[in-house]
């Protein structure tokens, strides 16, 4: 039987939607994380702090200053933050370090058709702690909305925009794209702050 998305259909006559052996798929247009903005609303406050690229990264990286103390990680790298607007896109763990620094959410930075998933503000961790997406508890989610709805894995990467393995693979990841964590958020209708947490 073949599917035809509602999304597919413009100019085509309303008694389309009655033709037999015809399955029909309503397909939701995901809202997109607009990175560009992203990267300019960073480095526009770093301009304004008057700091440098490896400054920034510094600064950064200060935020968790206990717990780096404590586990000796190699710090950021102002090379590499410099690079990312030249990148477009970041993974999901890094982005945070930023959205921590600017203290916003990452929903202020979806454009489209945006799912209204009531507070979104981050936890605002001490120096001990940093944020982390659990992306195991994400795929999770994932999981259990997609089979309540009886999708296959195959089904779901289409409508959210991606392979398949990049959804299961969220079971063990530890990284992940930003936006396409955010696409996910958006289609479980909840906010990322769900799946950001505190961590040592």
């Amino acid at each position: 039987m073949p599917t035809v998305n509602f999304a597919d259909t413009a100019g085509l006559p309303a008694t389309c939607g009655k033709l037999p052996g015809v399955k029909w798929q309503i397909m939701t247009e995901l809202p997109v994380f607009d990175f560009a903005a992203f990267f300019s609303a960073f480095d526009e406050k770093r301009r304004e702090h008057g700091l440098g690229w490896y400054e920034f990264a510094d600064e950064l990286w200060e935020l968790s200053s206990t717990l780096n103390a404590e586990r000796m990680d190699s710090p950021l790298c102002g090379g590499a933050v410099s690079r990312l607007g030249v990148r477009g896109e970041t993974s999901c763990q890094y982005a945070l370090f930023l959205l921590r620094w600017l203290d916003r959410a990452p929903e202020e930075f979806l454009i489209g058709s945006v799912v209204d998933v009531g507070d979104v503000r981050l936890p605002r961790p001490g120096p001990e702690h940093r944020l982390r997406w659990n992306l195991n508890q994400l795929h999770t989610a994932l999981n259990e909305q997609r089979q309540k709805s009886r999708s296959t894995w195959a089904q779901l990467a289409q409508e959210i925009g991606c392979t398949p393995s990049r959804l299961t693979n969220l079971r063990t990841a530890q990284m992940a794209d930003m936006a396409l964590t955010m696409r996910i958020t958006q289609w479980l209708r909840k906010p990322a702050a769900e799946f950001i947490h505190a961590t040592s």
